[in-house]
């Protein structure tokens, strides 16, 4: 017999002290924000010339489109652990726009992570919107505003539109209530919430890059509409 199955109680014959299985989850009402976690699917297509490199870029096999397959985690609030899928363009044989779409999206994200404003155009700020590559991006944090819209199956799903950047509003609040959260910096606040309370609370540009990069602290951003699709 297998040791390591010596100890595992569940009785494979009998299913009636199986738990039930739970309903789906309801959907996270549009307009919601949240903070997310970014990562990226790797889809193993590289184009150097692009600077798409590490094998994170996917290409669809039906429209030659490329692409970033992100799937977001919610990382606090009522709705943490949640999960979104979308794609983040960057080029489409119809044009353009798609990719353009995605190169906002990913400004939007930096400034949101990095707590920089979008209008920020100081150098510090300009070395905060670099990445050394899309490796830099897998694993990114920052703030979003849920949206809702069809799948192809036409059901109802939520999606990211928008990037909640450091100007607006619902990035103040949402420094609050992680504020809150986590007590007011009393002792006994969740032990994630008050590093990213700090880390956020001044902009702090001082991401590591190449050597060829010039460093830089500051904010900045593109607002518009962000990459999500296709």
């Amino acid at each position: 017999m297998n040791a390591n199955y010596a100890s595992a109680p569940a009785n494979w014959v009998d299913f009636n002290d199986a738990e039930s299985q739970q309903s789906g989850f309801d959907l996270i009402p549009k307009g919601t924000v949240v903070p997310v976690r970014m990562t990226i699917k790797p889809g193993g297509h590289d184009d150097h010339s692009q600077g798409w490199t590490g094998g994170y870029a996917t290409q669809s096999f039906e429209t030659g489109a490329v692409y970033l397959a992100g799937e977001f985690i919610v990382t606090a609030g009522p709705f943490a652990k949640r999960k979104m899928w979308s794609n983040v363009g960057l080029f489409s044989q119809k044009g353009p726009t798609w990719g353009q779409m995605g190169r906002t999206f990913i400004r939007a994200a930096l400034n949101s992570a990095r707590n920089v404003l979008p209008q920020d155009n100081s150098a510090q700020a300009a070395a905060a919107r670099r990445i050394n590559g899309f490796s830099d991006l897998d694993g990114i944090e920052f703030v979003v505003r849920v949206d809702v819209e069809k799948d192809n199956r036409g059901d109802d799903r939520n999606v990211i539109k928008t990037v909640v950047e450091p100007d607006h509003k619902d990035y103040g609040q949402w420094l609050a209530s992680l504020h809150k959260a986590s007590g007011g910096g009393q002792s006994g606040a969740p032990a994630q919430v008050a590093p990213r309370i700090a880390a956020l609370a001044a902009p702090t540009y001082a991401p590591t890059y190449s050597s060829t990069t010039a460093q830089v602290s500051a904010p900045a951003a593109v607002t518009g509409k962000p990459s999500w699709a296709q």
